[in-house]
Protein backbone atom coordinates (compact mmCIF):
# COMPACT_ATOMS: atom_id res chain seq x y z
CA UNK A 1 0.00 0.00 0.00
CA UNK A 2 2.50 2.70 -1.06
CA UNK A 3 1.57 6.24 0.22
CA UNK A 4 3.19 9.59 -1.50
CA UNK A 5 5.50 10.54 1.98
CA UNK A 6 5.30 9.53 5.31
CA UNK A 7 5.51 12.77 8.17
CA UNK A 8 6.41 11.44 10.86
CA UNK A 9 6.13 12.93 14.43
CA UNK A 10 8.77 13.81 17.11
CA UNK A 11 8.65 13.11 19.72
CA UNK A 12 6.16 9.99 19.59
CA UNK A 13 5.86 6.76 21.32
CA UNK A 14 7.74 5.93 24.89
CA UNK A 15 8.36 8.76 27.78
CA UNK A 16 10.63 9.09 30.65
CA UNK A 17 7.78 7.68 32.98
CA UNK A 18 6.98 4.46 30.79
CA UNK A 19 10.92 3.62 30.00
CA UNK A 20 11.57 3.76 34.05
CA UNK A 21 8.35 0.89 34.97
CA UNK A 22 9.27 -1.18 31.84
CA UNK A 23 12.57 -1.83 32.49
CA UNK A 24 12.08 -2.20 36.21
CA UNK A 25 9.60 -4.50 35.24
CA UNK A 26 12.55 -6.68 33.31
CA UNK A 27 14.38 -6.76 36.15
CA UNK A 28 12.22 -8.06 38.25
CA UNK A 29 11.41 -10.77 35.34
CA UNK A 30 15.32 -11.64 35.92
CA UNK A 31 16.38 -11.98 39.53
CA UNK A 32 12.97 -13.15 40.30
CA UNK A 33 11.51 -16.96 39.47
CA UNK A 34 7.99 -16.96 37.70
CA UNK A 35 5.38 -15.66 38.33
CA UNK A 36 6.19 -11.98 38.88
CA UNK A 37 3.00 -10.16 39.88
CA UNK A 38 1.78 -6.73 38.61
CA UNK A 39 -1.04 -4.49 39.81
CA UNK A 40 -2.89 -3.76 36.84
CA UNK A 41 -1.60 -3.55 33.45
CA UNK A 42 2.34 -1.73 33.41
CA UNK A 43 1.65 0.85 30.89
CA UNK A 44 -1.25 0.74 28.99
CA UNK A 45 -0.78 -0.98 25.59
CA UNK A 46 -1.26 -3.92 24.52
CA UNK A 47 1.66 -5.67 23.00
CA UNK A 48 3.74 -4.09 25.97
CA UNK A 49 1.44 -6.56 28.55
CA UNK A 50 1.49 -9.53 26.21
CA UNK A 51 5.20 -9.85 26.15
CA UNK A 52 5.21 -9.62 29.79
CA UNK A 53 2.95 -12.23 30.22
CA UNK A 54 4.80 -14.39 27.78
CA UNK A 55 7.87 -13.97 30.29
CA UNK A 56 5.79 -15.01 33.21
CA UNK A 57 4.13 -11.58 34.70
CA UNK A 58 0.42 -12.08 36.36
CA UNK A 59 -1.55 -8.95 35.92
CA UNK A 60 -4.08 -8.55 38.94
CA UNK A 61 -6.62 -5.97 39.49
CA UNK A 62 -6.36 -6.51 43.65
CA UNK A 63 -2.93 -7.29 45.17
CA UNK A 64 -4.95 -9.24 47.79
CA UNK A 65 -5.04 -11.83 44.83
CA UNK A 66 -1.16 -11.98 45.25
CA UNK A 67 0.60 -14.64 47.53
CA UNK A 68 2.29 -14.05 50.43
CA UNK A 69 6.03 -13.60 49.69
CA UNK A 70 5.82 -13.19 45.86
CA UNK A 71 7.77 -10.10 44.02
CA UNK A 72 4.96 -7.54 43.14
CA UNK A 73 5.37 -4.25 41.02
CA UNK A 74 2.76 -1.47 41.07
CA UNK A 75 2.04 0.31 38.03
CA UNK A 76 3.39 3.43 36.43
CA UNK A 77 -0.41 4.96 36.90
CA UNK A 78 -0.06 5.26 40.54
CA UNK A 79 -1.38 3.19 43.26
CA UNK A 80 -4.06 4.22 46.12
CA UNK A 81 -2.51 4.76 49.29
CA UNK A 82 -4.76 1.95 51.17
CA UNK A 83 -3.30 -0.21 47.68
CA UNK A 84 0.21 0.64 48.97
CA UNK A 85 -0.34 -0.50 52.18
CA UNK A 86 -2.28 -4.11 51.28
CA UNK A 87 0.59 -4.81 48.54
CA UNK A 88 2.89 -4.68 51.62
CA UNK A 89 1.84 -7.06 54.34
CA UNK A 90 2.28 -10.99 53.67
CA UNK A 91 6.34 -10.28 53.00
CA UNK A 92 5.59 -9.50 49.55
CA UNK A 93 8.70 -7.75 47.48
CA UNK A 94 6.93 -4.71 46.45
CA UNK A 95 8.49 -2.23 43.64
CA UNK A 96 6.64 0.36 43.18
CA UNK A 97 6.99 1.73 39.09
CA UNK A 98 4.54 5.32 39.75
CA UNK A 99 5.82 8.11 37.37
CA UNK A 100 7.20 10.86 39.10
CA UNK A 101 4.84 13.25 37.50
CA UNK A 102 1.86 11.58 39.03
CA UNK A 103 3.88 11.23 42.28
CA UNK A 104 3.57 15.34 42.03
CA UNK A 105 -0.27 15.18 42.04
CA UNK A 106 -0.46 13.06 44.72
CA UNK A 107 1.58 14.99 46.92
CA UNK A 108 -0.50 18.09 45.34
CA UNK A 109 -3.72 16.74 46.56
CA UNK A 110 -2.34 15.66 49.94
CA UNK A 111 -1.22 19.05 50.75
CA UNK A 112 -4.17 21.01 49.66
CA UNK A 113 -6.39 18.77 51.39
CA UNK A 114 -4.87 19.18 54.79
CA UNK A 115 -5.07 22.72 54.08
CA UNK A 116 -8.83 22.44 53.91
CA UNK A 117 -9.09 22.97 50.63
CA UNK A 118 -12.32 21.46 47.65
CA UNK A 119 -9.80 19.81 45.49
CA UNK A 120 -11.42 19.78 41.61
CA UNK A 121 -9.45 16.90 39.54
CA UNK A 122 -10.16 16.93 35.68
CA UNK A 123 -9.63 13.06 34.96
CA UNK A 124 -11.40 10.62 32.97
CA UNK A 125 -13.44 8.63 35.22
CA UNK A 126 -12.62 4.74 35.71
CA UNK A 127 -8.79 5.15 34.80
CA UNK A 128 -6.04 4.29 37.11
CA UNK A 129 -4.41 7.09 37.45
CA UNK A 130 -7.60 8.50 38.76
CA UNK A 131 -8.96 6.25 40.65
CA UNK A 132 -5.07 5.95 42.66
CA UNK A 133 -5.11 10.29 42.84
CA UNK A 134 -8.62 10.55 44.32
CA UNK A 135 -7.92 8.42 46.86
CA UNK A 136 -5.37 10.15 48.20
CA UNK A 137 -8.09 12.64 49.54
CA UNK A 138 -11.73 11.09 48.48
CA UNK A 139 -13.24 13.17 50.97
CA UNK A 140 -11.73 16.75 49.49
CA UNK A 141 -11.90 15.66 46.27
CA UNK A 142 -14.39 15.75 42.92
CA UNK A 143 -13.80 14.63 39.44
CA UNK A 144 -14.75 17.06 36.40
CA UNK A 145 -14.45 15.57 33.11
CA UNK A 146 -16.24 18.36 31.36
CA UNK A 147 -16.74 22.21 31.00
CA UNK A 148 -20.52 21.17 32.43
CA UNK A 149 -18.70 19.47 35.43
CA UNK A 150 -17.76 22.93 36.72
CA UNK A 151 -21.39 24.14 36.76
CA UNK A 152 -23.20 21.00 37.93
CA UNK A 153 -20.68 21.39 41.63
CA UNK A 154 -23.40 23.38 43.19
CA UNK A 155 -22.44 25.54 46.33
CA UNK A 156 -19.29 24.52 47.72
CA UNK A 157 -18.91 24.26 51.35
CA UNK A 158 -17.84 27.66 53.50
CA UNK A 159 -15.39 27.18 56.12
CA UNK A 160 -15.20 29.09 59.25
CA UNK A 161 -17.61 31.62 57.81
CA UNK A 162 -14.75 32.13 55.23
CA UNK A 163 -15.62 31.85 51.36
CA UNK A 164 -14.10 27.81 50.42
CA UNK A 165 -10.76 27.22 49.09
CA UNK A 166 -10.56 25.50 45.57
CA UNK A 167 -7.81 24.21 44.16
CA UNK A 168 -7.48 22.45 40.55
CA UNK A 169 -5.18 19.66 39.76
CA UNK A 170 -5.27 17.31 36.75
CA UNK A 171 -4.73 13.53 35.52
CA UNK A 172 -1.37 14.15 33.79
CA UNK A 173 -2.34 12.65 30.28
CA UNK A 174 -4.99 14.70 29.34
CA UNK A 175 -4.64 16.61 26.34
CA UNK A 176 -4.04 20.39 26.99
CA UNK A 177 -7.68 21.63 24.60
CA UNK A 178 -9.44 19.31 27.85
CA UNK A 179 -7.76 20.85 30.30
CA UNK A 180 -8.09 24.48 28.93
CA UNK A 181 -11.56 25.20 28.62
CA UNK A 182 -12.38 23.58 32.00
CA UNK A 183 -9.87 26.13 33.22
CA UNK A 184 -11.08 28.99 31.96
CA UNK A 185 -14.45 27.96 33.42
CA UNK A 186 -13.28 27.10 36.83
CA UNK A 187 -11.28 30.25 37.37
CA UNK A 188 -14.42 32.25 36.66
CA UNK A 189 -16.42 30.60 38.83
CA UNK A 190 -13.88 30.39 41.81
CA UNK A 191 -11.17 33.71 41.34
CA UNK A 192 -9.27 32.99 44.25
CA UNK A 193 -8.59 29.12 42.40
CA UNK A 194 -5.25 27.58 43.35
CA UNK A 195 -3.28 25.90 40.50
CA UNK A 196 -0.19 24.43 40.97
CA UNK A 197 3.05 26.65 39.25
CA UNK A 198 4.26 23.69 37.15
CA UNK A 199 1.29 22.18 34.82
CA UNK A 200 0.37 19.08 36.38
CA UNK A 201 -0.13 17.86 32.29
CA UNK A 202 2.97 15.45 31.49
CA UNK A 203 6.04 17.04 29.53
CA UNK A 204 5.97 13.96 27.45
CA UNK A 205 2.19 14.31 27.04
CA UNK A 206 2.13 17.75 25.98
CA UNK A 207 5.22 17.23 23.47
CA UNK A 208 3.55 14.74 21.41
CA UNK A 209 0.38 17.06 20.94
CA UNK A 210 2.62 19.60 19.59
CA UNK A 211 4.71 17.47 17.58
CA UNK A 212 0.98 15.64 15.87
CA UNK A 213 -0.29 19.29 15.47
CA UNK A 214 2.82 20.72 13.86
CA UNK A 215 2.30 18.04 10.96
CA UNK A 216 -1.66 17.50 10.92
CA UNK A 217 -2.93 20.13 8.86
CA UNK A 218 -0.28 18.63 6.07
CA UNK A 219 -1.46 14.75 5.82
CA UNK A 220 -4.41 13.28 4.55
CA UNK A 221 -4.41 11.14 7.06
CA UNK A 222 -2.70 10.04 10.36
CA UNK A 223 -2.31 7.00 11.96
CA UNK A 224 -1.92 6.87 15.50
CA UNK A 225 -0.13 3.77 17.65
CA UNK A 226 -1.50 2.84 20.96
CA UNK A 227 -3.68 0.97 22.54
CA UNK A 228 -7.51 2.40 22.84
CA UNK A 229 -6.93 2.38 26.82
CA UNK A 230 -4.14 4.83 26.68
CA UNK A 231 -5.27 8.30 27.32
CA UNK A 232 -2.64 10.17 25.45
CA UNK A 233 -3.40 7.68 22.42
CA UNK A 234 -7.05 8.65 22.56
CA UNK A 235 -5.88 12.33 23.44
CA UNK A 236 -3.62 12.50 20.41
CA UNK A 237 -6.73 11.10 18.30
CA UNK A 238 -8.46 13.92 19.32
CA UNK A 239 -5.38 16.67 18.46
CA UNK A 240 -5.57 15.47 14.99
CA UNK A 241 -9.30 15.87 14.17
CA UNK A 242 -9.10 19.23 15.83
CA UNK A 243 -6.17 20.42 13.84
CA UNK A 244 -8.02 19.77 10.26
CA UNK A 245 -6.64 16.34 9.67
CA UNK A 246 -9.75 14.95 7.36
CA UNK A 247 -8.81 11.13 8.54
CA UNK A 248 -7.76 9.64 11.77
CA UNK A 249 -7.00 6.18 12.63
CA UNK A 250 -5.90 4.30 15.52
CA UNK A 251 -4.20 1.07 15.44
CA UNK A 252 -2.97 -1.26 17.88
CA UNK A 253 -0.10 -2.43 15.11
CA UNK A 254 0.75 -2.46 11.26
CA UNK A 255 -1.94 -5.15 10.58
CA UNK A 256 -4.86 -2.96 11.66
CA UNK A 257 -3.58 -0.38 8.90
CA UNK A 258 -6.09 0.01 5.85
CA UNK A 259 -5.66 -0.77 2.56
CA UNK A 260 -6.54 2.26 1.04
CA UNK A 261 -4.65 4.71 2.71
CA UNK A 262 -3.00 7.23 0.22
CA UNK A 263 -0.98 10.96 -0.08
CA UNK A 264 0.79 12.04 2.41
CA UNK A 265 0.39 9.83 5.98
CA UNK A 266 0.83 11.61 9.45
CA UNK A 267 2.44 9.06 11.81
CA UNK A 268 2.69 9.31 15.48
CA UNK A 269 2.47 7.18 18.92
CA UNK A 270 1.24 7.36 22.17
CA UNK A 271 3.76 7.29 25.30
CA UNK A 272 3.17 3.54 25.82
CA UNK A 273 3.66 2.45 22.44
CA UNK A 274 7.06 0.67 21.18
CA UNK A 275 9.03 2.18 18.33
CA UNK A 276 9.26 -1.64 16.76
CA UNK A 277 5.36 -0.51 16.24
CA UNK A 278 6.16 2.70 14.67
CA UNK A 279 8.62 1.11 12.05
CA UNK A 280 6.21 -1.95 11.20
CA UNK A 281 3.98 1.40 10.12
CA UNK A 282 6.34 2.98 8.42
CA UNK A 283 7.60 0.38 6.38
CA UNK A 284 4.08 -1.58 5.55
CA UNK A 285 2.99 2.21 4.55
CA UNK A 286 6.16 2.08 1.94
CA UNK A 287 6.32 5.88 1.50
CA UNK A 288 7.58 6.48 -2.15
CA UNK A 289 9.21 10.06 -1.36
CA UNK A 290 10.46 8.51 2.16
CA UNK A 291 9.72 9.62 5.41
CA UNK A 292 10.00 13.34 6.63
CA UNK A 293 10.37 14.04 10.40
CA UNK A 294 8.34 16.39 12.13
CA UNK A 295 10.03 18.03 15.00
CA UNK A 296 9.43 20.07 18.13
CA UNK A 297 11.61 19.67 20.39
CA UNK A 298 14.19 16.70 21.91
CA UNK A 299 13.51 15.14 24.86
CA UNK A 300 16.26 14.18 27.35
CA UNK A 301 14.54 13.57 31.00
CA UNK A 302 15.50 10.55 32.80
CA UNK A 303 13.86 9.08 35.28
CA UNK A 304 15.75 6.80 37.50
CA UNK A 305 14.85 3.20 38.52
CA UNK A 306 12.47 3.00 41.66
CA UNK A 307 14.14 3.16 44.74
CA UNK A 308 13.11 -0.22 46.33
CA UNK A 309 14.58 -1.86 42.67
CA UNK A 310 17.53 -0.13 43.56
CA UNK A 311 18.12 -1.40 47.08
CA UNK A 312 17.22 -4.91 45.79
CA UNK A 313 19.93 -5.09 43.31
CA UNK A 314 22.28 -3.34 45.39
CA UNK A 315 21.52 -6.22 47.88
CA UNK A 316 21.87 -8.75 46.13
CA UNK A 317 24.74 -7.52 44.07
CA UNK A 318 26.45 -7.38 47.52
CA UNK A 319 25.53 -10.90 48.45
CA UNK A 320 26.97 -12.34 45.24
CA UNK A 321 30.55 -10.25 45.12
CA UNK A 322 30.87 -11.50 48.64
CA UNK A 323 30.22 -15.09 47.74
CA UNK A 324 32.45 -15.21 45.06
CA UNK A 325 35.39 -13.55 47.08
CA UNK A 326 34.99 -9.84 45.81
CA UNK A 327 34.80 -7.20 48.43
CA UNK A 328 31.38 -5.54 48.03
CA UNK A 329 31.19 -1.47 48.37
CA UNK A 330 31.15 -0.58 52.01
CA UNK A 331 33.32 -4.39 52.95
CA UNK A 332 36.52 -2.99 51.40
CA UNK A 333 36.93 0.39 53.13
CA UNK A 334 35.71 1.90 50.15
CA UNK A 335 32.28 4.15 49.84
CA UNK A 336 30.10 4.18 47.66
CA UNK A 337 29.68 7.48 45.04
CA UNK A 338 26.42 9.21 45.17
CA UNK A 339 24.96 6.14 46.25
CA UNK A 340 23.70 4.15 43.10
CA UNK A 341 26.44 5.17 41.06
CA UNK A 342 28.36 2.47 42.38
CA UNK A 343 26.02 -0.08 41.83
CA UNK A 344 27.26 -1.56 38.81
CA UNK A 345 24.24 -3.49 37.53
CA UNK A 346 22.06 -0.42 37.15
CA UNK A 347 25.64 2.14 35.73
CA UNK A 348 24.31 1.94 32.39
CA UNK A 349 20.07 2.47 33.07
CA UNK A 350 20.73 5.77 31.69
CA UNK A 351 22.01 4.60 28.24
CA UNK A 352 20.05 1.56 28.04
CA UNK A 353 16.86 2.01 26.47
CA UNK A 354 13.52 0.08 27.12
CA UNK A 355 12.49 -0.76 23.28
CA UNK A 356 15.75 -2.52 23.38
CA UNK A 357 14.75 -4.28 26.49
CA UNK A 358 11.37 -5.15 24.87
CA UNK A 359 13.42 -6.42 21.54
CA UNK A 360 15.38 -8.68 23.68
CA UNK A 361 12.34 -10.34 25.73
CA UNK A 362 10.10 -10.50 22.40
CA UNK A 363 13.39 -12.55 20.53
CA UNK A 364 13.50 -15.05 23.98
CA UNK A 365 16.75 -13.53 24.76
CA UNK A 366 16.88 -11.71 27.48
CA UNK A 367 19.60 -10.07 29.09
CA UNK A 368 22.38 -11.62 30.82
CA UNK A 369 21.53 -13.26 33.78
CA UNK A 370 22.13 -11.21 36.89
CA UNK A 371 25.17 -12.98 38.09
CA UNK A 372 26.76 -12.74 35.04
CA UNK A 373 26.07 -9.13 35.17
CA UNK A 374 27.16 -9.31 37.92
CA UNK A 375 30.80 -11.09 37.62
CA UNK A 376 31.50 -9.96 34.20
Amino acid sequence: MPVDRVLLAEPRGFCAGVEKAIKALAWMVRVFEPPVYCYHEIVHNRHVVEQFRAQGVIFVDDVHEVPAGAPLMLSAHGSAPEVLAAARNNGRVVVDAVCPLVTKVHHELKVRARKGYTVLYVGHHGHEEAVGTMAVAPSSVRLLERVEDVDALGDLDAVDGQPPQVALLAQTTLSHDEWAGIVDRARERFPDLWMPNRSDLCFATTNRQAALKALAGQADAVVVIGSENSSNTVALEQVAVAFGCPRVIRVNDASELPDDLHGTVGVTAGASAPEALVQAVVERLSPVHGVERSTVTVEEEYFPPPPELRELLRGLESTLMLMNGVPAPGFDGTERVDGDSATRVLADDRSTVAADVLERLAGGCPEASFGARMMG
